[in-house]
């Protein structure tokens, strides 16, 4: 676990319970989870749209599958990640990628499925988890938890670091801040605009936002967000949505 400096964020009032900081982030993110949709999770088939594209996502606690289908010039996409590796269908016919390329592949197909199903998947095996104390943002207050990732099990972005401000009244994940360090690195924070709640899973859209100097830590982000320096880069959308329990 990375060492964390509490000088950096004076806006945060810590508490006696961040000395049993393992103990107290899993608590309040199996808390969050549940408010969210808990063990649904774990027997739905959800599927949306999200930027003209089509997904369905699927994880157990021992198998997963993401499927995105799109059309371009070539044809009808279909990519398939799941417990077996990664595959790209176009027209029906399996393609032949290069590392690099399947690479690129699941990633994004697997960021998209991370971050549609946060804070479900906060308790695979490689995550690490600190809590941090609380803060208040916006007028409410949160609990902040910051999560990095083992490197073995932590995937190719076992690097990032992110964290999650859980709100203290009904333990829904409000905002988030994140490192990346594919496609050159940078950091973002996002804000939740809307939940959808979908057979009792809640899916949420949020605000995208990037600082002006993508080099600084992520724990500074609140700060900047509330000082008004950073950037609305996108919105994040998920359309069409739909669950299917399988029991």
């Amino acid at each position: 676990m990375k060492k964390f400096s509490f000088l950096l964020l004076p806006w945060v009032a810590f508490s006696l319970s961040a000395c049993h900081s393992d103990n107290e982030a899993q608590k309040i993110i199996d808390q969050s989870i549940a408010a969210h949709g808990g063990a649904l999770f774990q027997q739905a088939k959800i599927s949306f749209d999200f930027r003209d594209r089509h997904y369905e996502i699927f994880k157990s606690p021992d198998r997963f599958r993401y499927v995105r289908s799109f059309s371009d010039e070539s044809g009808k996409v279909v990519d398939v990640l799941d417990n077996e590796g990664f595959e790209r269908k176009v027209d029906g016919n399996p393609v032949g990628l290069t590392e690099k390329d399947e690479n690129a592949y699941s990633n994004s197909v697997n960021s998209v499925a991370y971050f549609a199903f946060l804070p479900y998947g906060l308790n695979d095996a490689a995550v690490i988890k600190q809590y941090l104390g609380e803060t208040k943002l916006e007028g409410e207050e949160y609990h902040l938890i910051k999560v990095t990732f083992e490197q073995e099990g932590g995937g190719e972005d076992h690097e990032d670091e992110f964290l999650y401000w859980i709100n203290k009244q009904d333990y829904k994940m409000d905002y988030m801040a994140y490192t990346y360090h594919t496609d050159g690195g940078g950091i973002r924070f996002r804000k939740a605009i809307n939940t959808h709640d979908v057979s009792g899973i809640l899916l949420q859209d949020y605000d995208n936002y990037k600082p002006e100097d993508e080099r600084l830590p992520v724990e500074s982000m609140q700060e900047l967000f509330e000082s008004g320096e950073l950037e609305l880069l996108s919105k994040i959308l998920l359309e069409n949505i739909e669950v299917e329990l399988i029991q």
